[in-house]
């Protein structure tokens, strides 16, 4: 009879009551309905606010899942490079310890690996400057010789390439460029270089300044180039490893400054200076001399704690 009445019109006040009872029956109370259940209008309002809350979550729960997928790769990515860089920080602690023992390394694997690059292009400049000869016939060669009597002497006129006034400066002969040797051109941009960053020392020990001399002194620009060879040898650098711990600890303190070999330079004349003095030494005894500095040089170059060579002790007896 309910679908009776549904088909025909209501006029009466018995059907307005049937409706009104059946419209109170098809709205429901959000709160105390269930999610589930077997009513007649449950179907419509599942098509409604249930089913649409449950898509929402759905796809919501989904990205998550998706956006939690990702974190997890790139937290998993990360961990692995964390730990290779820890493996190979640990490995390179390793070998540095490693190197007490042994200091004979090969200086490019090991340094190219745990140093910059502008370390690795100033080492390879230095040693290139090893292996270029003094050429008395080239003109950058002999610009660079004018220059340094005119560090030398600043008040006096210069002198040709060739004449007797370059044994004031202590080369042994009239022509320089017979001095150089093994030093190569080189050891003539070291006295360069301290002329003009240790004017004060450098001329000391050139006009023997200080202390009691000897009636037969060392040459000081010869003597100079002997000290470039010396350094060469101690440090090992002509060779593709390096065997000295002096050397090791040196080529450390080139990457931090590119002017570390000229400032080594200017410290061991320094050093060379003062031993000669403390042994009352004469021309005689030079290479003597010479070994005791560059034992002094190896001390203080291993002695720990030497970030740079202005931190060695010697360092302090240079003059601006």
């Amino acid at each position: 009879m309910a679908s009776k009445a549904m088909k025909r019109r209501p006029c009466s006040s018995e059907s307005d009551k049937t409706s009104e009872k059946r419209m109170e029956t098809t709205v429901s109370d959000p709160v105390t309905e269930p999610l589930l259940g077997n009513g007649p209008h449950e179907e419509k309002n599942k098509r409604y606010e249930p089913a649409t809350w449950s898509d929402f979550w759905d796809g919501t729960r989904e990205e998550c899942l998706r956006w939690a997928h990702l974190l997890l790769i790139f937290i998993a990515q990360s961990a692995r490079k964390i730990v290779n860089a820890l493996s190979e920080f640990g490995s390179l602690i390793a070998r540095l310890f490693e190197r007490e023992g042994n200091p004979s390394i090969d200086s490019m694997s090991l340094y190219s690996s745990m140093l910059s690059g502008d370390f690795v292009e100033r080492l390879k400049l230095l040693r290139q400057r090893l292996d270029v000869p003094y050429d008395c016939s080239s003109v950058k060669h002999q610009d660079a010789l004018k220059e340094l009597w005119s560090l030398a002497y600043p008040h006096r006129q210069l002198p040709p390439l060739k004449s007797d006034l370059w044994k004031d400066m202590g080369w042994q002969n009239s022509d320089p460029s017979t001095d150089f040797r093994a030093g190569g051109f080189m050891s003539l941009e070291n006295l360069i270089y301290f002329a003009r960053n240790y004017p004060d020392s450098f001329h000391r020990l050139l006009h023997k300044a200080e202390g009691k001399r000897a009636e037969w002194e060392y040459p000081f620009a010869a003597g100079g180039v002997n000290i470039s060879y010396m350094l060469v040898q101690m440090l090992d650098l002509q060779s593709g490893k390096i065997s000295t711990k002096a050397g090791v600890h040196f080529v450390q303190l080139l990457e931090y400054d590119e002017a570390a070999f000229g400032i080594l330079f200017c410290v061991a004349f320094q050093v060379l200076d003062a031993q000669w003095l403390a042994r009352r030494a004469s021309y005689m005894e030079f290479n003597e001399v010479l070994k005791s500095t560059r034992v002094q040089l190896e001390k203080e170059l291993t002695m720990g704690c030497i970030l740079s060579v202005q931190d060695l002790p010697s360092f302090r007896m240079l003059k601006r």
